[in-house]
């Protein structure tokens, strides 16, 4: 039972990384479409390359959604208006037209006859108006043609009429003056319009939920096919366009094809492809990180922030398909290179990103232009973003890219199309959204490196200003250790150059090296500058351990400012675990009866785990050790820093960082060529 525990203890990485794997796969598996795929690939406008087509099975011809959405229009613009008559307001109209007339009183200006009289008229007048039907005026602008037939609803009745026919306000008015006419007495005339001006009100109504029902009745019996092609009926020839009627069947074709083949039976089987094809795209990307990236490899927080942002432009694209594929293209894909670029390099950006797009093929539409497309658009973003840290570079490369997006859009529709006229410009907009949403990678960066733990190169510039709050104090207080962790820095760099290390980070990383050395400068020489030492009144023990705790000191410092981990890295390695070789000695000639063991006078390391880490350990006993030469020529500076690294590899320093023989040799010449510039006498002058 210990020996597994052992075992699966030693092999937890590889362990780990196997779920990470599975898990992955299985995730990125249920994200794909329900559906089978088919076994060829057209679009409009292209020859057809494959052999004559046959109908395999009957099957119908399916309507475009554009027929369907022309035939929905027309449905709703052609369909009959209907307008509801309420007797109750006839009814009510007449009701109290009597008990108004009822009150009416002869008098001087009005006979009892003339009351009679216009009692008839205003009589008549509603009968008129109520017979052919008083339309409310918000309902008038419903129907524009006057000589349309309408429907009218009475009751359970439905008639159709002229909507003509209908007395709108103005026309109801006519009519009552026109009655009014045969009325003599000025006064009665005015009552009765006064009356019958208050008390008439519409009776006709449009009929909004009679009508929307109809209309949607009349889109659900709509028929979604037009026509069935019988088995064995030749479909196309080889050669020909695929454009029109064959373009249709070729679709009607596909979408029966695949849902034929996603049955029951078949699940199991299509989802096996599935992992497998996903598996293999996973596999590539582990074993790149295998074979050309080794320190990416072996930091399991690392795969798993590349897995993780591989899934996430997956989920997020899946999610725009299922809610709108017309957005197909708003998803700022290029946003995946973008971060792996500032986190790791450019080549491992670009194979995710190509990995990651053909993943997609298997979910979106148009998979050969969505793929070639964003392939190109990825290949723009490594060969354009550069210096994240400058937001006129990133706008830069943002609207490069953006336009190669419309550029190959555009081309690709007149390749469809055979023309420009049928170009969706809505896709321009998308691309236009798409550069914008790009932008995004700056924040998203931001927030990767606080969850993730990593260093970007931007955050990398902002530690590397010689203004920052820490750096600023080692200057103020040790400015002898500034000057040297400057000169440390460029050498750094420069070599990491050479070698194609992260020269950003080993720059970085080198000014912050001997920030522990704030706390006792004077207890270092580039400090001293006033001619005492105050090792002179320590014993060699003592004085070591000053010496080595600036390392310590340096780590619990970094912490307090909340540098990066990766940056706290070259604080404890630059020394890795080699000794403070002079107090050592010291002590051995002092105690020449006594043992004296190297352990106490030793860095607790560890040593360098990485390149970057590596040339710093280089560059720094270089450059410190270069200060020792009374008299620099390159001789003694060649001499000087060949014994200093080989005393480095011989105590195995470099065991654990994957640097190589032929890489030390590059770094070794760059340190001597620095140096020997550096330390280069000027010509003396006469005076």
């Amino acid at each position: 039972m210990s020996n597994i525990v052992n075992k699966l203890y030693q092999n937890n990485a590889i362990i780990y990384k196997v779920i990470l794997f599975l898990v992955a796969t299985i995730a990125i598996v249920y994200l794909f479409p329900k559906g089978g795929q088919f076994k060829y690939d057209f679009n409009n406008g292209q020859l057809w390359k494959y052999d004559n087509l046959y109908a395999p099975f009957d099957f119908s011809i399916q309507k475009t959604a554009e027929e369907i959405t022309l035939e929905k229009k027309q449905i709703s613009e052609n369909s009959k208006v209907y307008f509801l008559q309420d007797f109750d307001v006839e009814k009510d109209v007449k009701s109290n037209y009597k008990r108004r007339i009822s009150l009416l009183k002869q008098s001087d200006s009005l006979s009892s006859d003339e009351i009679v009289n216009i009692s008839k008229i205003g009589q008549k007048v509603i009968d008129n108006i109520y017979e052919r039907g008083f339309l409310e005026v918000v309902s008038q602008e419903r129907v524009s043609n006057k000589n349309e037939i309408v429907a009218l609803r009475k009751g359970n009745e439905v008639e159709d009429i002229l909507f003509k026919n209908l007395l709108t306000s103005k026309e109801v008015l006519e009519i009552i003056r026109s009655n009014l006419e045969a009325e003599r007495s000025f006064y009665g005339k005015k009552i009765l319009l006064d009356l019958l001006s208050e008390i008439i009100k519409p009776n006709i109504y449009f009929d909004t939920i009679y009508t929307d029902k109809v209309i949607e009745n009349a889109i659900k019996n709509i028929s979604y096919t037009k026509g069935i092609v019988e088995a064995g009926k030749l479909i196309i020839l080889k050669g020909d366009i695929v454009e029109g009627k064959k373009l249709a069947i070729l679709n009607s074709l596909k979408t029966e094809s695949e849902s034929q083949v996603w049955t029951d039976s078949n699940y199991n089987w299509i989802i096996l492809g599935y992992t497998i094809l996903v598996s293999l795209a996973l596999l590539m990307l582990l074993l790149f990180l295998k074979k050309y990236r080794v320190e990416i490899y072996d930091n399991n927080n690392q795969v798993t922030f590349i897995f993780f942002n591989v899934f996430l432009m997956i989920f997020i694209q899946t999610l725009v398909i299922k809610y709108n594929a017309d957005y197909l293209y708003v998803v700022p894909l290029s946003v995946l290179p973008i971060v792996l670029k500032a986190f790791f390099d450019a080549r491992l950006g670009l194979f995710t990103h190509v990995l990651t797009v053909l993943l997609l093929g298997y979910i979106v539409p148009n998979s050969f232009e969505f793929i070639y497309l964003h392939i190109i658009a990825g290949m723009v973003t490594i060969l354009t973003v550069s210096e994240l840290y400058k937001r006129g570079n990133l706008f830069i490369s943002v609207a490069q890219i953006t336009l190669i997006y419309m550029i190959t859009y555009f081309a690709f529709s007149i390749i469809r199309e055979g023309n420009a006229s049928q170009i969706n410009w809505n896709y321009f907009m998308l691309f236009a959204a798409n550069g914008l949403l790009s932008f995004l990678s700056i924040i998203i960066i931001y927030m990767y490196e606080k969850v993730f733990g990593l260093v970007s190169d931007i955050t990398l510039l902002e530690l590397s200003n010689t203004n920052a709050k820490l750096l600023r104090e080692l200057n103020e207080k040790a400015p002898g250790t500034f000057q040297h962790s400057m000169q440390v820095a460029n050498l750094a760099e420069a070599a990491a150059n050479e070698i194609g290390a992260n020269s950003m980070l080993v720059r970085t990383g080198a000014l912050y090296h001997d920030i522990g050395k704030i706390l006792n400068p004077m207890y270092f020489t580039e400090n001293q500058s006033t001619g005492v030492n105050p090792h002179n009144d320590l014993s060699a023990r003592d004085s070591s351990k000053i010496i080595t705790d600036h390392v310590i000191k340096g780590v619990e410092l970094a912490k307090k400012y909340k540098l990066p981990d990766r940056i706290i890295d070259f604080i404890r390695t630059h020394h890795g675990t080699s000794s403070t070789y002079y107090f050592y000695k010291k002590e051995q000639e002092l105690n020449p009866d006594t043992k004296v063991d190297i352990k106490n006078f030793q860095y607790q390391g560890p040593i360098p785990f990485s390149k970057e880490t590596a040339i710093l350990m280089m560059c720094d006993a270089s450059e410190a050790a270069s200060k020792s030469l009374t008299k620099p020529t390159a001789l003694s500076i060649s001499n000087l820093i060949d014994k200093i690294i080989s005393k480095q590899m011989a105590d195995n320093q470099f065991l654990n960082s994957n640097i190589t023989f032929r890489e030390i040799e590059i770094i070794k010449k760059v340190i001597k060529k620095k140096l020997m510039n550096i330390y280069h006498l000027r010509v003396e002058y006469p005076e």
